[in-house]
């Protein structure tokens, strides 16, 4: 268990569209992802999106949740 603060935010908006939220604030059904590339891999491998979404990923997304992890220093 980790504070919100040091978690990013995966969002699907009521269109379907899935995307990274930095804010944390925007509007649809939000999952979390630790800020630790460890961790996303396995999420990844697991299809924890996938499932929290009832929809397949698209690449894009991981390809944009592996561009903030590689900008985010741990404090």
């Amino acid at each position: 268990m980790k504070e919100k603060r040091q978690l990013m935010r995966v969002v699907r908006n009521n269109e379907g569209q899935i995307f990274v939220d930095p804010t944390g604030k925007k509007n649809g059904r939000g999952a979390y992802i630790c800020r630790n590339m460890d961790c996303f891999a396995k999420a990844r491998k697991a299809k924890s999106l996938s499932h929290e979404f009832s929809c397949e990923i698209p690449e894009e997304v991981y390809d944009e949740i592996m561009k903030q992890l590689e900008g985010y220093v741990e404090k």
